[in-house]
């Protein structure tokens, strides 16, 4: 048969050298339609051989080959050769697949390891066995029972771009023979020695294994095997090894890794040969299992590979007491595995997965591999358990196979003593309520209850295919996983003994093989430990074998790294020699790991100015010999842990937001470094400067790694032992450039003040003793308590910064000063401390005498607490009201304490002194900081130290933290529930009986933005429910007098006039809910929490707890409200602690973040003069760009021009002054460049830019900022806002933009003049404007004319004025004939609106149906309708018909299909409402018409009966059934949303895990004309109209015109 290949073949393959040589085209782009045949059918015996000419590394997979019945010449060739059908073979990776399914896992060599110059064939035997070849190595047979005429296939896919056919021909006989004796011999081989096991094979590295061994007398009695004259010496053995030589210990180490590698490489290129167990210190022999000869007897051959099992106890895969039963043999274990013949085991023994399983799972690969039919339609049903119960220390281990990126949730794994046979398996796993122990997520399930909500950093649903599983039940009946081979820990202390394993194929989660061999690494290590157990060098020094000993020891870079690095240097500098070409794919590993203590660190050599991002450097379990290199470290989803920018990352995963220094801002010259330390402490180095622990429980030898990401092109390995080449001459800085914002330049600071490093086991110190932070933030809230390094001195000042906060639990920082010992406080204050903030103190306690308490209030003596507003001495209040509220600060704030010479203690808000909290203090006091609930990370600032003692505070520039505004008390109202006694002139409510009757209002009506406040006193924990509050339009002086007799008993009945309140976690309007799950529950509420209400200027309710602002619950509040509480339940006394705000103190006040600092002139009603209105007028002030800047801007004509230098990003600035309300900044667009894409973006920060650390683009502000990109508007790097204004990409040079915050705190955008409207609402003041000179925009010119751009009188506001009555006219005219335009609100997002979308996803409909433009996505929630000002009712068509908006429901819009009618039916047709059932949705999408159905995914209870036109029964004059069916639509959801028309089906939210009912409609266009109205067909409603604005006798409109109808929208309800 000639060696050919078929003329035709797949569309990007290209043939030449006379049709032997395949290459695919186009091999970066694409990694598949490179499939070739062979040009004739293969003969029996006949090897078609190929070799690997090229390969890439973009893609994962590589070449396949197989043999298929398929005649090249008639063949539709697929995309890849897993495509092939009706006959075809294929071997992929190291799987055979039958027409495209797998019949054989782990079989052979894995194709996608072979290299360039490797050989690959595939052979038909004369029996009809397939064989595949690699490199002359028959790896047995794949399958059986073939045809007799087959065509040879190669799919060039993946990495693999070009093959060449070297022959296409039988065996050598004389070869076979040599390879039978050969294996004849084997068997009858065998070797013994007292002190170790060694298998013999043929394998070049077992003999160098030996000669090492025997060289340093290994062996006993120095007798060693003679190795027979077939043994080859390994390529990487020592030439200059003689046999009386000495080896180091790590020369013999690196030797032996060497021989183990190439073992274990032999063991995967040798197919069937097989192998007895070895151990350490044991004297019991394995004696391999017989090796089958020739090809007839392969396919048993292939069968035998080895199985490595984990095992604890040193007993071999079986019982501990009888280790001979597998007929491998018996050997003894003596290290942490025992090795056994898979093939060899009997089915008792070998873990398979059980016959019985799950309704839709297929087992294959005998009993090996499960996997979930039809994965896109069922997402459970998949359970699959092990056939027999595991053993102690057994470790069952599976490897993810196949994802489908469709459902939520993913694999789950655990232990049941349920017997497989005996048990009717359930739709999943965790609906068993007895004997089962799941993972689930990151989570343990028991008895499907969760009983560890955060088991371990890894969940489970983010695994990816590959990712490997496993479990393991100790003798002490500890329950372990793994993941990845990575001990997550102890999940469960005691399991029962007899447990048997189980898989639950979930969600994602379609297909999964069970492991039984571990990969070479772990292999390589568990050798490194019985190879450093018998060394005799370990401990004791050994003479150099030559004078180069010491480059053995020394750390240089692996050869193997990434595919645009290089190493160069003897293996000590790495570099991307193409850094401005590409940004990533430069990772480096260390040539060794890393010993305990041993400091890894690296010199930037070079830098380049173009991308963001810089070095990363980390550890990772990985051996680089055999890791397939990512494009970037941080891809990695097992064994790495790195440092990037200035956070942590673990497997891909942030576990440290700001820790240290910042990678990115190093420049040229700057040093990182990495240790592990004895303790499995991970540390990382920043110039020689420890930033202190980075994670723990790192395992030992891992590696070293650097990637050289972005900016970083060149890093050199700093070693002791050599002299550093200098700097490469064109690096971005000097040799001596050090970056100005390494630790060095702060290591000459005026203050020693740092924080201890004894502290709380939660808590972390960083960057030198001056950051602590708390680890794990979202799943520990205390136990984070740190304290000062020394005694303050008198009169000096600790203050720190809040740096982050987290908003998942109810407290904050707490900070304090003990002064000895620890205690218990009562249960009345530890109540009080749950949902407490941020608390500041001293103690007289050394760190090393304190036993660090969860938090700091468990101190009870000798202790002053500041804990919100009151002082505490000794876990007892002794002051209330004092100066501050430290439950209000937030990230940004600065607290600090510092005692006065005379013994008084002080705090420092922002800079500003708040007076003596206490007196009497010892000296000798150390500072404490109690990192608790959500205040995760603080520093000490630059403003600690001395102050003078006359305590006297300069003018501070910056905005202090806003105190109580003067005024007089609130006081409650005169008129209030039966039950409710008035105290302390009005400011103390008690309700003196019952449970009930216990509402109370305020005095009088509140102000805009006006806080109303009590604190809870007392509690009866008799009753149940807890305290209401809220908002009334209900005067009490219009009430009758006291006591109220027949008023409603709680809060919530009370209907008479509009009320607002938050019940729990509920928002009601009126006694109807309105939303759910807001804020904090007030059931949660103990003695000592405040809770607030307040109606904002805009129109919406906030409830505050703790001073904390729980957002909007409200919204449409009238303006006339009291406040109004309800003393119900538990709650039996409050206090008010809120007082009035003062018409004359509002022009002196600080300004508050959601106000303006004028008062509104609507509040008393009198009119503001001309002369009272001038104090409040905005100055100008001008304008200039702030010096500290972006690293590529250049600022010239006294700073009012900025020009980027160089790059397409660095080009942020700032204005150096804020920008004052109504004062309007504006600047020119000089200079644009084409050569870049986007352009210039521009907002506000609300703080001061001195100090700020300035990014590479304006996107990656993340606090206080307001940005405005495109037509977009972001707050805080998130997109709130889109269409706004004019796209500012397309703006042309010579454009003028500006900015203006209103007296209401809105931002506006102007563009050349005009304004845009608002963008963003609630900005604080002072704020200051920011432009980024990105992309395309090189330059801008502040334009120094500003003028008051808001109350000014000129052309501007006429046109404005002009232009709005245009726009109210129009839209007179719009809701005539068009549905007003579908507007949401930018600055909400809708709770209900989520829900339902959420609902929406669980109906798996797929997006294809939907527009892809969420902006017509509308909600018709109350607050959502209201926001945008909706009216109830529209026309719309010709002629024009009303139609009522769907009020309640959320519409998601339709992709309307394109064709001649649509922009006629969008205009003239009418619109009218459909409602449906679940089952009959996706039919109805199918045909884009209305359709009847009732199969529907869910359970539904059965209700009526549903005809085929889904809803109800047929009338005695229907349709016959070959017409179109008719179909009943309506102007109004109230009429079309009844049940009987969208019946209720019942589903769980995914997100809140709480139960709903859901319906689903859908919103219509009608042609006039194609139906008739009549009245409704619903009995029940009497004659009470549905609707008011429609008659019951035209409610229902009835068609049966088939096109008649257009579907607009789907329509979803969720109650």
């Amino acid at each position: 048969m000639a060696a050919e290949l078929h003329p035709r073949s797949g569309k990007l393959v290209g043939l030449s050298n006379s049709n032997r040589t395949a290459r695919r085209n186009q091999p970066v782009q694409e990694f598949n339609h490179g499939l070739v045949l062979s040009k004739e059918p293969l003969r029996d015996r006949d090897v078609f051989t190929v070799r690997i000419d090229k390969k890439v590394n973009s893609w994962s997979g590589s070449i396949e080959i197989g043999v298929t019945t398929l005649d090249p010449a008639l063949l539709d060739f697929p995309s890849s050769a897993t495509g092939l059908k009706g006959g075809s073979w294929i071997v992929s990776g190291c799987s055979v697949l039958r027409d495209g399914r797998s019949v054989l896992e782990e079989y052979g060599r894995d194709l996608d390891q072979l290299a360039e110059g490797d050989r690959v064939g595939i052979q038909r035997s004369s029996r009809g066995e397939l064989h595949l070849w690699v490199n002359g190595q028959d790896c047995g047979a794949a399958a059986s029972g073939l045809p007799a005429k087959l065509w040879a296939v190669v799919d060039l896919y993946g990495k693999c771009t070009q093959v060449t056919v070297v022959s296409c021909e039988p065996p050598l006989a004389s070869a076979e023979r040599e390879i039978v004796l050969r294996e004849e011999e084997e068997e009858d081989e065998e070797e013994e020695d007292d002190g170790v096991v060694c298998r013999l094979r043929e394998d070049a590295g077992i003999a160098a294994l030996m000669n090492v061994a025997a060289m340093n007398g290994v062996m006993i009695g120095d007798q060693v095997p003679e190795l027979s004259c077939g043994h080859s010496r390994p390529d990487k053995f020592p030439n200059n090894l003689e046999p009386d030589a000495v080896l180091t210990e790590h020369q013999l180490f690196d030797v032996f890794n060497n021989a183990i590698v190439s073992f274990y490489r032999a063991e995967d290129e040798g197919g069937g040969e097989e192998g007895g167990g070895a151990g350490s210190g044991s004297t019991g022999t394995g004696t391999g299992g017989s090796s089958a000869t020739g090809s007839d007897n392969s396919s048993s051959r292939s069968g035998n590979r080895g199985s490595t099992l984990s095992n604890d106890s040193g007993v071999g895969a079986g019982d501990a007491g009888n280790t001979s039963s597998s007929p491998a043999g018996n050997g003894g274990g003596g290290g942490a595995s025992a090795t056994a013949a898979a093939g060899g085991l009997t089915t008792n023994d070998a873990l398979l997965f059980h016959e019985k399983c799950g309704t839709l799972i297929k087992l294959s690969n005998n009993n090996k591999t499960a996997e979930r039919r039809r994965p896109l339609d069922e997402f459970n049903n998949g359970v699959v358990m092990t056939n027999r119960p595991l053993r102690h220390n057994e470790m069952f281990e599976i490897r993810i196979d196949k994802l489908v990126d469709k459902w939520s949730g993913s694999i789950e794994i655990g232990v049941t003593t349920h017997i497989p046979s005996n048990l009717d398996y359930p739709a999943t796993m965790t609906n068993l309520r007895s004997g089962t122990i799941m993972m689930s997520g990151c989570g343990i399930l028991t008895n499907g209850k969760g009983t560890r909500r955060e088991y371990c950093e890894f969940s489970l649903d983010e695994l990816q295919e590959g990712d490997h599983i496993g479990l393991m039940r100790k003798a002490s009946g500890a329950l372990h996983f793994y993941i990845n081979g990575i001990d997550q820990g102890v999940a469960a202390a005691q399991t029962p003994g007899v447990v048997y394993g189980v898989v639950d194929l979930y969600g994602m989660a379609v297909k999964v093989t069970i492991v039984h061999n571990h990969n070479h690494s772990e292999r390589l290590r568990r050798n490194n430990a019985i190879m450093r157990a018998m060394s005799p060098d370990v401990g004791r020094p050994r003479p150099a074998l030559t004078p180069d000993a010491d480059a053995a020891e020394r750390l240089l870079f692996h050869a193997n790294c990434g595919q645009k690095a290089a190493i160069i240097s003897d293996g000590r500098t790495a570099l991307r020699p193409h850094a401005t070409d590409d940004f990533n794919h430069g990772v480096v590993l260390s040539s060794r790991p890393l010993r305990s203590n041993e400091v890894f660190q690296v010199r930037i050599d070079k830098m380049v100015d173009k991308w963001a991002g810089s070095i990363e450097i980390g550890v990772t379990t990985h051996n680089p010999a055999y890791l397939q290199l990512p494009s970037t470290m941080t891809n990695l989803r097992s064994g790495t842990w790195m440092m990037t920018g200035n956070g942590v990352m673990h497997n891909g995963t942030t576990i440290l937001d700001e820790y240290g220094h910042n990678l990115d801002r190093l420049k040229a010259g700057d040093t990182v470094g990495v240790v592990r330390k004895e303790d499995g402490s991970l540390h990382f180095f920043v110039n020689g400067v420890a930033q202190g622990p980075a994670a723990w429980n790192v395992p030992p030898s891992v590696y070293a790694v650097v990637d050289l990401y972005g900016q970083a092109a060149q890093a050199t390995i700093m070693d002791d032992m050599v002299d550093l080449p200098p700097l490469p001459e064109d690096s971005s800085e000097g040799p001596a450039a050090v970056s100005p914002g390494s630790p060095c330049s702060v290591l000459g600071a005026a203050t020693d003040l740092r924080f201890h490093h004894l502290h709380g086991t939660n808590a972390v110190i960083t960057n030198g003793g001056r950051t602590a932070l708390r680890q794990n933030c979202r799943s520990e809230f205390n136990d984070a308590i740190v304290i000062s390094n020394r005694c303050l001195r008198d009169g000096e000042l600790f203050e720190i910064i809040i740096q982050k906060m987290v908003d998942r639990w109810s407290g904050s920082i707490e900070a304090g000063r003990e002064l000895a010992g620890s205690g218990r406080l009562p249960l009345e204050l530890l109540q009080h401390q749950t949902c407490a903030s941020l608390r500041a103190g001293v103690t007289a306690i050394r760190p090393e005498e304190l036993e660090f308490p969860n938090t700091m209030t468990d101190i009870d003596y000798d202790t002053w607490m500041l804990s919100g507003t009151a002082i505490m001495q000794d876990g007892n209040t002794m002051r209330n009201n004092y100066g501050c509220d430290l439950d209000s600060l937030t990230s940004g704030s600065r607290i600090g304490m510092m005692r006065s010479p005379i013994g008084d203690l002080h705090y420092y808000i922002n800079g500003v002194d708040q007076g003596v909290a206490c007196s009497g203090l010892p000296p000798d006091v150390f500072a404490v900081i109690d990192l608790y609930g959500q205040c995760v990370q603080v520093s000490i600032t630059s403003s600690s130290g001395p102050l003078d003692n006359s305590l006297c505070t300069s003018n501070i520039t910056e905005k202090s933290f806003p105190i109580h505004s003067p005024g007089v008390a609130h006081r409650f109202h005169g008129k209030h529930g039966k039950n409710v006694v008035l105290l302390g002139e009005g400011c103390q409510a008690i309700r003196a009986g019952g449970y009930a009757h216990g509402i109370v209002f305020s005095a009088k009506e509140l102000k805009v933005d006006e806080l109303f406040e009590v604190r809870i006193d007392e509690l009866d924990e008799q009753w149940c429910g807890s305290l209401h509050v809220g908002l009334s339009t209900l005067p009490p002086p219009e009430l009758p007098s006291c006591p109220l007799s027949g008023f409603s008993p709680s809060l919530p009945q009370l209907r008479s006039k509009v009320t607002w309140l938050l019940c729990g976690s509920e928002v009601r309007r009126n006694g109807v809910l309105q939303r759910q799950n807001y804020g904090c529950s007030l059931d949660r509420l103990t003695v000592g929490n405040r809770v607030g209400v307040k109606r904002c200027g805009d129109d919406t309710m906030h409830v505050f707890i703790d001073g904390e602002d729980m957002g909007p619950a409200a919204t449409a509040v009238a303006k006339n409200v009291y406040a109004v509480l309800d003393l119900y339940g538990q709650i039996t006394a409050v206090s008010i602690v809120s007082s009035t705000l003062l018409e004359d103190a509002e022009g002196v006040k600080v300004p508050s973040l959601s106000s303006g600092s004028c008062s509104e002139g609507e509040d008393d009603g009198t009119p503001v003069t001309e002369a009272e209105s001038e104090p409040c007028a905005p100055v100008p002030t001008a304008m200039a760009f702030l010096e500290n800047h972006g690293k590529n801007i250049q600022l010239s004509n006294q700073k009012l021009t900025a020009a980027r230098v160089s790059s397409y990003n660095q080009g942020l600035l700032v204005t150096a002054q804020p920008l004052n309300q109504q004062q309007l900044f504006q600047f020119q667009i000089d200079r644009l460049n084409p050569s870049w894409t986007s352009s210039l973006s521009l907002g506000v920060i609300g703080h001061s830019p001195d100090r700020l650390n300035f990014p590479s683009t304006a996107c990656c502000l993340k606090r206080s900022a307001w940005l405005l990109q495109r037509d977009s508007v972001f707050h805080n790097s998130l997109k709130i806002c889109e269409n706004y204004g004019p796209n500012l990409d397309t703006c042309p040079e010579g454009t003028v933009l500006g900015l203006l915050v209103d007296a209401n705190s809105c931002l506006h955008l102007y563009v050349n003049g005009m304004d845009q409207g608002v963008a963003a609402q609630d900005i604080p003041s002072p704020c200051y404007p920011f432009i980024d000179l990105y992309g395309q925009c090189e330059q801008v010119t502040i334009v120094t004319n500003n003028v008051p751009a808001v109350g000014g009188e000129g052309g501007d506001a006429r046109c404005q004025c002009d232009m709005e009555k245009a726009d109210m006219v129009d839209g007179i005219k719009e809701s005539v004939c068009w549905t007003p335009p579908p507007e949401v609100n930018p600055n909400k997002s809708c709770e209900y609106q989520a829900l339902c979308s959420r609902f929406k996803d669980l109906l798996t409909i797929p997006d294809g149906y939907f527009s892809e433009d969420a902006k017509y996505n509308l909600c018709y929630c109350e607050s959502c309708h209201k926001l945008r000002g909706d009216e109830a009712y529209y026309k719309r068509g010709e002629p024009p018909r009303d139609y009522a908006l769907p009020f309640g429901w959320c519409c998601f819009a339709l992709r309307i299909k394109p064709h001649c009618e649509v922009s006629t039916a969008l205009k003239k047709w009418h619109i009218a409402y459909h409602g449906t059932s679940v089952g009959a949705l996706r039919r109805t999408l199918d045909h884009s018409q209305l359709l009847p159905g009732t199969s529907s995914i869910f359970s539904v209870a059965p209700a009526k009966a549903e005809g085929p036109d889904g809803y109800g029964d047929r009338e005695e004059n229907s349709a016959p059934a070959r017409e179109v069916p008719r179909v009943r639509l309506s102007p109004t959801m109230r009429y079309s949303g009844l049940e009987t028309f969208a019946p209720k089906v019942q589903f769980r939210d995914p997100r809140s895990h709480r139960c709903h009912q859901a319906q689903v409609g859908f919103q219509v266009c009608v042609r006039p004309g194609s139906y008739k109205a009549g009245p409704q067909q619903t009995p029940g409603h009497g004659g009470e109209p549905l609707d008011p604005r429609f008659s019951n006798s035209e409610i229902e409109w009835i068609t049966k015109e088939e096109g008649g109808t257009l579907l607009y929208g789907l329509l979803v309800r969720v109650e």
